[in-house]
């Protein structure tokens, strides 16, 4: 499909639970999926908005032609034309305002990063497409989310819009930025700040092979566009070379460091009366939740949508935080969010959650670093296996913390190797 038949200009997102198939092409009965095979109904009004500018493409992906041939020739593409902007208009439809509104009159971090991630999705699409109609689509899937951040609290009174564009690409991967912008508090000031970035990464599977399938060029045009490529470009090199160097430089680097948590953790243990009482172990800051998962939260391929896990995710998160601080957190950043396997529906998918490690030097913002597991768990084959990894780090809101004045976030302390590997991972991968 030419991307010219992708709208340019802003999507205005509205609040509705109508279908968001009520637009679409309704094509032959015959030849298309059946109703329980489409995707759940359970989304936001985003991937709503997002279905009726994209329906006639999505349509070949619900049913796509297997047996079709293959995209035969690359195109090369430049990021204008994989680029998207979406629009709440939280100032005027008080009824999309409520749907995103938290109990601090900002925008729900967690069902931003399902809006997030459906864009993102979009815009793979929208970059992936070709002209010929008669070849078969590309099965594009979340494989991770690079760094979010928060920069300024994001309010529900005041339109929100986020841009993205395909920003990177390798053979079979696709790297797309999103920047979350909204005006001032004080909305005589007609000028847009920067309240979230965020680096999705996909990968292309063909859907006949299901093996990586290579993905159109990219071109970047304007000095912006180059500069972002190539800051891309280096953190995929980065990557590579963390995941070839990582046990290495615990064996060769770490040693000390990974000791010394270990003692600490050893005095809890074995002697708990003598451990320092400012420190905590891991497990004694562990959360967990279940669900089945519902046809209502699946994707156009049938698995569970991505955007939803994350948001389940965040959720829990907050709350160990929260109980682990004893004072409402405010979010920071995700930090790395890794789809390891796809989860479908009817999974029993367990969420395990642990405040990883702590930073308070800086008392003015202590961090938290909290890890969520996800593991899709199979009772009749009694197995279970991780689907997803998420990291997230929060602070205390500055309203909490000044009244609760002298208080200190505590330190956390492995009680298990296994457990102060993953610590010294995480701390390394958050200094790069």
């Amino acid at each position: 499909m030419d991307s010219d038949s992708f709208p340019s200009s802003p999507i205005p997102i509205i609040s509705t639970f109508s279908s968001p198939f009520d637009g679409s092409p309704k094509g032959n009965g015959s030849t298309r999926k059946t109703l329980s095979l489409w995707p759940g109904m359970y989304h936001s009004p985003v991937t709503n908005a997002l279905w009726e500018t994209r329906s006639k493409t999505f349509e070949r992906l619900l049913d796509p032609p297997i047996d079709a041939p293959p995209q035969s020739e690359l195109l090369t593409k430049t990021p204008s034309q994989s680029r998207m902007t979406i629009l709440y208009n939280f100032s005027t439809d008080y009824i999309l305002r409520e749907q995103y509104r938290d109990p601090w009159n900002e925008v729900r971090i967690g069902k931003l990063l399902e809006d997030l991630d459906a864009l993102a999705g979009t815009i793979s699409v929208k970059h992936c497409s070709d002209v010929d109609s008669t070849t078969r689509p590309l099965y594009l899937v979340t494989a991770s989310v690079d760094k979010m951040v928060l920069k300024k609290p994001i309010s529900v009174d005041i339109d929100l819009k986020i841009v993205g564009a395909v920003n990177w690409v390798g053979r079979s991967s696709i790297e797309i930025q999103l920047d979350v912008t909204q005006p001032p508090t004080d909305i005589t000031d007609g000028s847009e700040s920067v309240a979230l970035t965020a680096n999705f990464i996909f990968v292309a599977r063909d859907y006949k092979t299901g093996k990586a399938a290579p993905v159109n060029r990219l071109s970047p045009e304007t000095e912006k566009e180059k500069l972002l490529y190539e800051a891309s470009e280096a953190r995929n090199q980065l990557r590579k070379r963390k995941f070839k160097e990582e046990r290495k430089e615990i064996e060769n680097g770490e040693v000390n460091r990974f000791e010394a948590l270990l003692a600490e953790g050893r005095i809890f243990c074995d002697m708990p009366a003598l451990a320092d009482r400012d420190s905590i172990l891991l497990r004694d800051t562990r959360l967990e939740n279940s669900l089945i998962c519902q046809p209502q939260q699946r994707n156009i391929h049938g698995r569970i949508f991505g955007g939803f896990l994350m948001h389940r995710a965040f959720e829990l998160a907050f709350s160990t935080a929260y109980a682990f601080a004893g004072m409402m957190p405010s979010f920071l950043e995700v930090d790395h969010v890794d789809f390891l396997k796809p989860v479908d529906v009817g999974d029993f998918l367990r969420f395990k959650s642990c405040v990883l490690y702590t930073e308070s030097e800086n008392s003015d913002q202590p961090l938290i670093h909290i890890e969520v597991v996800a593991h899709v768990t199979r009772p009749e084959l009694r197995s279970s296996e991780v689907s997803n990894r998420f990291y997230f780090t929060f602070t205390v809101r500055p309203e909490a913390k000044a009244l609760n004045d002298g208080y200190r976030i505590r330190k956390v302390v492995p009680a298990t190797e296994e457990e102060a590997r993953r610590i010294l991972a995480r701390m390394e991968a958050d200094s790069l």
